[in-house]
């Protein structure tokens, strides 16, 4: 499937849903894919991309912003406070915060080097032990934290798990989203940005659609 077909689908699934034609971001996910198929996509003029991990990140992107201007990269893998400062450096939204440690990391950043990248916090909306986010019911409280910080976050996050009805996570974060007067909701992938969109999803991570099948790490 082509690029040009996903953000018809896209648009699509807007006019169905009553929502205005271009208020979902499409994030290409470009992780572990080879520089010449994300070249492609950058050739189409398109410019949001994703990133699992910061140090494929870093071999990646300098190079391409180099050669194309109004690239936005959205890091949406899990994110070891390690590694804050070039994430912070590299990134221009980061989607996966999801503890106390980390956001206090950020907040110190942000304070030192005087920006910040724009922030959504991740759910785990299934409750899921292997997988990262915070728990719904502590979403307010980390929520309330993250803005005592002073950090600038936009929205939330979910992955949901891939055996139960992914619009029932859509739902969820949504709903938590809305009590907590946040607009963001990054949510939606290849096999079901359709169904995000039509339950609010201001962003949607498509990866393989557009890409094809990743080439294994």
């Amino acid at each position: 499937m082509s690029l040009s077909d996903i953000k018809n689908r896209i648009r699509k699934a807007e006019a169905d849903a009553g929502r205005t034609a271009g208020d979902v971001c499409l994030i290409a996910v470009s992780k572990v894919q080879p520089d010449a198929r994300v070249e492609a996509v950058l050739e189409q003029g398109h410019r949001n991309f994703g990133e699992n991990r910061v140090q494929e990140a870093q071999g990646k992107w300098p190079g391409f912003r180099e050669r194309f201007e109004g690239i936005e990269l959205h890091l949406i893998g899990p994110l070891q406070t390690n590694k804050v400062r070039q994430a912070m450096e590299l990134a221009n939204v980061i989607h996966t915060l999801d503890r106390p440690k980390l956001a206090k990391a950020i907040a110190r950043l942000a304070q030192e080097m005087g920006q910040c990248p724009d922030l959504f916090i991740q759910v785990n909306t299934g409750e899921e032990d292997q997988k990262a986010g915070v728990m719904p019911m502590a979403a307010d409280d980390f929520i309330t934290e993250c803005r005592a910080l002073d950090l600038p976050v936009r929205g939330l996050m979910c992955i949901p798990p891939v055996d139960e009805e992914s619009a029932l996570h859509f739902a969820l974060l949504a709903k938590i989203a809305a009590r907590n007067g946040l607009s963001g909701l990054s949510m939606g992938m290849s096999s079901d940005f359709e169904k995000a969109i039509a339950l609010g999803a201001t962003h949607v991570r498509v990866g393989s659609a557009i890409f094809g099948d990743r080439v294994a790490e």
